[in-house]
C-alpha cells in the first residue's frame, strides 16, 4: 500500500532525528501544523488504498469516555478531534456523563454530523451508588472511579473497548491501538502502559504511602478492556473485594480508579498486557516519559495527566503543547469527511431539500444557508442558575461575533439577571474567547451567563439561527430579546420582572417594548434615570434609535408620547416595526431565511403581530445603542446590488408564507410598504 500522507517515517526522521537538538524542532512546528491540514485531503488516498486491500467493511472501533461537567465537555472535544483526524474506521463513542455533559455533547454531535460516528450516553448519576462508598482524594471526584464499572455499564454484547481520559491527544490512527487486542494472550484482559512517575515506588516524600502496585504500577489514562473475558472473571466482585480490603488500611484512594486497578493487578499480574509506553506518554511533572520516544514517529498518544495540564514541566513540552493546540483550534467542520467504503446514515430530508434548490438561482447561497447545520457547543463555560420561584424571571438574549466581544463586560454590569448568548466563532476564535473570559473578573464572577458557541460555516452571518440557539437555552418564563450593541438601563432586569405582574404577562399575549436610543459617542455618561435621558436627548447627546437612517423601524414606539408617559401604553404594528421586546419563552422563533443584514427582526415582529401579540410600551424603560464600526454584512448590503435583490425576494416569499399560514388577517403584510 502506497503511503501518500505527510507524517510518515521518512518525513519524521528529517523532522526529529536524534542528531538534532530539540530547539531546532520548534522551527518545524508550523510546517507540521500545515501538514495536518494537508492530511485532510490526502487521507482519502490512504483510505481508498486500504479499502482496495480489504474484502470487508472497516471494523467499528468502540471508545468509552467518562465525562462530567462543563470543563470536561470542552476538553473532550480536542480529544475527539485528534481521533477523528487520524481515523479510517467507523467509531462508536460510549460517553458516561452527568446531565450537563450529556446535554452539551448530544447537541454537539447532533450538529457536527460526522459520518460513520455513533454516540451513546450512559447516565453517570445512576452509577454513583456503585462507587460512592469509596473515599477519593483525586480532583476527578466520584467520576474518576466510574471506569471500574464499565463491564456493568456498557452493553452486555460489547466485547472490547478502548477507554480514554478526557486529557488525551492522539497522534496516530486509533485503529493501531485497537489492533493491539490481537496480541493479548492467556488470561490477559487489561491493556495498560506502565506508570511513568515514581508515585507507586513510594519514595516521593517522607512517609509517602501509595496503594500497592506491580513495580512502577500502571496508568489508567488509556485502557484496553476485554469486556467479555472480564465479565467471565467476575470483575465486579474482584475489584470490590480488593478495594474493601485495601481501604481498611489506606482509608481513601489518591489516584481514583488507578489505585484500585493497580491493587487488583498486584494480586493478579496475569490480567495485564503491558502496552508500549508510546501509547500513553504521560506529561505530569518528574516522569520518565522522555524514554518513550526518540523521534516524532514514535509518538502515539499524549496524556496531559497533571493538574497543571499545559503548564506542566517537561523537556519537550513546547512541542507537545503545539501539537495539542493544533487540534484545539482545528476547524472541526473539516472532519465531516466521508470514509471510503463505509456507508453512513445521512439526513435525507435535508439532502433532498438542498437538491430541490436551483444552483443557478442568483439567491442560491441565501436559500442554502437556511438548511445549513452549524456545529453547536452549548454552555461553553460553567453555568449555574435556578430561576426565581415567583415565575417572573427574565433572561436577556443576544448574539455576537468576535468583533463585539468588548460589549460583554458592560452588559454584565448593566444587567444582573441571567443572560443567554450565542457566539458565532471559528474554532480558533472560540479559544481566544475562552482566554478572554477567563481573564475577566467581571465575566468570571457571573455564573448565570450561558455562552453557546455556533461554529462558523458559509459566507453569511446566520443572525436568526444564533438568536434561536440562545432562545432555546432560556430556562426562565420570560426573555428580553436584545442585541449585543445595546446597554440596557440600570435596573431594567427588576423593572421587567415587576412589569410581568403588573401587566399579567402569564395570562396574556404581550410583547413589552423597551424604547431604544443611540449615541454617537464612544464615551457616554450613561443616564441613571428617564429624566437624565430626556435631558441628553434634548442636548443632542442621544437620539432615538436609527432616527437618521431608518425612522420606520422604531417610529410606532411613539417617542413623543413616551416622553411624558407614566403608565404602559399600547401601540399598533406598522410596516418595518422592529422594537426590542420582552416576551414569554414560548414565543415563535426567528425565521432562518434572513441572514446577515436586513429584515431579520422585522419578520419576527410581524409574526408576533400575526399571532395577536399586543405591543405595550414601557414608560420607564430604555436601552442605548453604543457606536461601533459597520459590520461586514451591512457593508455588503450597501455595496452589493444582488444582495439587496435577494433580500427583497426573501421578504416577498416570507410575506406570501405569512398569508398562507394566517389567512385573511395576514393580507395587511402583503399590502404594507416594506421597502428596506
Amino acid at each position: 500500500m502506497v503511503k501518500l500522507h505527510i507524517g510518515e517515517k521518512e518525513y519524521n526522521k528529517a523532522l526529529f532525528s536524534e542528531s538534532e537538538s530539540f530547539s531546532s524542532i520548534m522551527h518545524s512546528i508550523m510546517f507540521l501544523s500545515a501538514s495536518l491540514c494537508i492530511n485532510v485531503f490526502v487521507h482519502f488516498f490512504d483510505t481508498f488504498s486500504a479499502i482496495i486491500n480489504s474484502s470487508s467493511l472497516p471494523q467499528t472501533i468502540h471508545v468509552a469516555i467518562v465525562c462530567a461537567g462543563y470543563n470536561a465537555s470542552r476538553d473532550v472535544v480536542t480529544l475527539v478531534k485528534s481521533v477523528l483526524f487520524h481515523r479510517r474506521n467507523p467509531l462508536h463513542f460510549h460517553f458516561i456523563t452527568d446531565s450537563i455533559a450529556q446535554q452539551i455533547l448530544a447537541s454537539l454531535f447532533h450538529t457536527w454530523m460526522v459520518p460513520a460516528v455513533r454516540v451513546d450516553f450512559y447516565d453517570a448519576d445512576e452509577l454513583k451508588s456503585e462507587v460512592s462508598w469509596i473515599p477519593n482524594k483525586h480532583y476527578s471526584g466520584i467520576y474518576g472511579l466510574m471506569k471500574l464499572v464499565l463491564t456493568k455499564t456498557l452493553p452486555s454484547d460489547l466485547q472490547k473497548v478502548i477507554v480514554l481520559d478526557t486529557d488525551i491527544t492522539f497522534a496516530t490512527d486509533i485503529a493501531e491501538l485497537w489492533a493491539v487486542f490481537h496480541k493479548f494472550k492467556g488470561q490477559q484482559v487489561l491493556g495498560l502502559v506502565e506508570n511513568q512517575s515514581d508515585w507507586y515506588l513510594g519514595n516521593l516524600w517522607k512517609n509517602h504511602r501509595p496503594w500497592p502496585a506491580l513495580g512502577r504500577g500502571f496508568n489508567t489514562g488509556v485502557i484496553l478492556l476485554l469486556l467479555d473475558r472480564l465479565r467471565k472473571l467476575r470483575w465486579e466482585q474482584m475489584w470490590r473485594l480488593t478495594a474493601e480490603r485495601e481501604l481498611m488500611s489506606m482509608l481513601s484512594t489518591s489516584l481514583a480508579d488507578q489505585d484500585i486497578f493497580n491493587a487488583v493487578i498486584k494480586q493478579n499480574p496475569f490480567l495485564v498486557h503491558q502496552l508500549p509506553c508510546f501509547w500513553n506518554v504521560q506529561l505530569s511533572d518528574h516522569t520518565r516519559s522522555e524514554k518513550c520516544y526518540k523521534d516524532v514517529s514514535d509518538l502515539k498518544v499524549i496524556h496531559w495527566n497533571s493538574p497543571k495540564k499545559l503548564r506542566v514541566k517537561n523537556k519537550h513540552v513546547e512541542f507537545f503543547r503545539n501539537l495539542y493546540l493544533t487540534f484545539l483550534e482545528y476547524d472541526g467542520n473539516l472532519l465531516r469527511r466521508e470514509l471510503f467504503g463505509c456507508p453512513s446514515k445521512t439526513d435525507h430530508n435535508s439532502e433532498n431539500t438542498l437538491l430541490e434548490l436551483d444552483e443557478d438561482d442568483p439567491c442560491y447561497e441565501f436559500r442554502r444557508e437556511r438548511f445549513t447545520v452549524h456545529r453547536t457547543h452549548l454552555y461553553f463555560l460553567h453555568y449555574e442558575y435556578e430561576p426565581s420561584a415567583d415565575q417572573t424571571d427574565v433572561t436577556l438574549v443576544a448574539q455576537l461575533s468576535m468583533d463585539r466581544l468588548q460589549m460583554l463586560e458592560a452588559i454584565c454590569k448593566h444587567w444582573e439577571g441571567p443572560i443567554s448568548l450565542a457566539l458565532y466563532l471559528s474554532d480558533a476564535e472560540a479559544q481566544q474567547f475562552l482566554r478572554y473570559a477567563q481573564g475577566s473578573e467581571v465575566l468570571m464572577s457571573r455564573s448565570n451567563v450561558g455562552y453557546h458557541i455556533v461554529y462558523k460555516e458559509g459566507q453569511f452571518y446566520p443572525v436568526n439561527l444564533l438568536r434561536n440557539v440562545a432562545m432555546r437555552q432560556v430556562n426562565t418564563p420570560y426573555m428580553f430579546l436584545s442585541d449585543i450593541d445595546f446597554l440596557p438601563m440600570y435596573g431594567l432586569y427588576e423593572y421587567l420582572r415587576k412589569s410581568v405582574v403588573q401587566l399579567d404577562m402569564a395570562n396574556t399575549k404581550k410583547a413589552l417594548v423597551v424604547p431604544a436610543f443611540e449615541t454617537l459617542r464612544y464615551r457616554l455618561s450613561y443616564p441613571k434615570s428617564k429624566a437624565e435621558l430626556l435631558s441628553q436627548l434634548d442636548m443632542g447627546t442621544l437620539f432615538t434609535f436609527r432616527y437618521h437612517v431608518w425612522t420606520k423601524g422604531h417610529a410606532p414606539t411613539n417617542f413623543a408620547k413616551w416622553r411624558t408617559a407614566t403608565t404602559p401604553y399600547r401601540v399598533q404594528w406598522e410596516a418595518d416595526f422592529e422594537p426590542y421586546v420582552m416576551v414569554r419563552r414560548d414565543c415563535p422563533e426567528y425565521d432562518r431565511r434572513f441572514v446577515g443584514f436586513g429584515w431579520n427582526k422585522v419578520a419576527h415582529i410581524m409574526e408576533l403581530d400575526a399571532q395577536e401579540y399586543e405591543f405595550v410600551v414601557l414608560p420607564n424603560a430604555y436601552m442605548i445603542h453604543m457606536p461601533h464600526a459597520p459590520s461586514f454584512d451591512i457593508t455588503k448590503f450597501r455595496s452589493n446590488k444582488q444582495y439587496r435583490v435577494c433580500l427583497k425576494t426573501l421578504k416577498e416569499e416570507f410575506q406570501q408564507n405569512m398569508s398562507r399560514r394566517y389567512g385573511f388577517a395576514a393580507l395587511k403584510y402583503m399590502t404594507a410598504d416594506n421597502n428596506s
